[in-house]
């Protein structure tokens, strides 16, 4: 089943240029424009409080949006950048991107954990600890997961599960390229040795960035 896309509403923009931006925040409007997919820019608006509802939500730009604009046909965009007062923070122009449905594009999706009332690592005493409830993934905008599904029916205390075991949608493929941890079944009362490695290994990663 595919992942929902979420709708992102627009008006179209009269004017282009720094004067009718102007008109259009003095409106309480965002401007924007929204290129490529082998169409025409097409300058856009949107209301200066629904937009940064969505951006304090987070994830904005690493989510798959449907636009839809009134007198438009709707179409799947991404937002490649939204520009800032560089006093208050707050968003004064954003750029949307057109996709195909074939276009590939980084979004995280979430993990489910399933049978855990029956799993025997729990049932003896242990925890489920969870290191990455959504992994992000390169996915293609017309074949978006809803999430990855780890069944932990026959999970026992101390193992690890990996992105290596969860079985990936069609043509999906992790943005890290190592064997990382997503969960683990836990001992009771202690810390697990996947939870130190996961942590080693995110220090490690970011002291070579």
């Amino acid at each position: 089943m595919a992942k929902e896309i979420p709708d992102l509403v627009a008006e179209e923009r009269a004017g282009t240029g720094k004067g009718a931006a102007r008109a259009a925040r003095r409106a309480g409007m965002v401007p924007g424009v929204v290129y490529g997919g082998d169409a025409d820019p097409l300058s856009i608006q949107i209301p200066f409080n629904v937009l940064l509802k969505k951006l304090k939500a987070g994830k904005f730009k690493s989510t798959l949006w449907n636009l839809k604009v009134e007198g438009q046909e709707d179409v799947r965009v991404i937002c490649r950048d939204v520009q800032r007062d560089v006093v208050k923070d707050l968003p004064t122009h954003l750029d949307l991107m057109r996709l195909r449905r074939t276009s590939e594009i980084n979004l995280f999706i979430p993990v489910e954990f399933i049978n855990e009332d029956t799993c025997p690592g729990v049932k003896k005493g242990g925890m489920l600890a969870v290191v990455r409830p959504e992994v992000e993934l390169v996915v293609t905008a017309g074949d978006i997961p809803e999430k990855l599904t780890v069944d932990l029916a026959n999970s026992q205390i101390g193992d690890v599960i990996t992105i290596s075991s969860i079985e990936l949608p069609k043509g999906a493929r992790p943005t890290i390229d190592r064997d990382f941890v997503i969960a683990n079944i836990a001992a009771p009362g202690g810390i697990s040795a996947a939870d130190e490695d996961e942590e080693a290994g995110e220090e490690a990663a970011a002291a070579e960035e």
